[in-house]
């Protein structure tokens, strides 16, 4: 299978990790790849998928807010564009997962918290509460400080902070 037809397969895949269907991922990989934004009649043909099948898959995508419709003038067509930067899709999903996922899973949480009053539970609210709170700010971010944020290195040192090649000189045991 050569690489462009690949892609929608791994992007498909890598899409129901964050809980998007199948057909979701391999439409938002073409939209994402396509040189010129495609119609859906581009992407039934592209991806061998039904026209339904794409229609469900466009809704989705646009829920998730990873695509925009654009028109071309004189064309009665919707064509759908994705953002370019991975950074941004990344915010994009993470945002729609603790919004579709997270959130809710949090607000039952709670409730048998309350009705059973049991620490495992609290403490386990407490901690998905915190994930969900970091979600938030991960989705609150832009893609460039995103970026930055992922890129940071533990010890505060950035990605572009980094010389190549120099490594950091160990401290010797006294």
């Amino acid at each position: 299978m050569a690489a462009t037809q690949a892609f929608p397969e791994i992007v498909a895949e890598l899409g129901a990790l964050c809980g998007i269907s199948r057909p979701a991922g391999q439409c938002f990989a073409a939209i994402w790849r396509a040189a010129q934004p495609p119609c859906a009649d581009d992407l039934t043909q592209a991806l061998g998928l039904s026209r339904s099948n794409v229609s469900t898959a466009l809704k989705e995508l646009r829920e998730w807010g990873l695509i925009a419709r654009a028109r071309a003038p004189a064309d009665r067509k919707d064509y759908f564009t994705a953002p370019p930067d991975p950074w941004e899709i990344i915010r994009l999903l993470v945002g729609g997962r603790q919004r579709r996922a997270v959130a809710p899973l949090l607000d039952r949480l709670l409730a048998a918290e309350s009705a059973s009053g049991d620490a495992r539970i609290a403490a386990l609210h407490e901690v998905l509460a915190t994930v969900s709170a970091r979600m938030e700010a991960i989705a609150a971010l832009d893609a460039a400080r995103l970026a930055d944020v992922f890129e940071a290195d533990p010890g505060g040192e950035t990605a572009t902070d980094r010389v190549p090649g120099k490594k950091k000189k160990k401290k010797k045991k006294a």
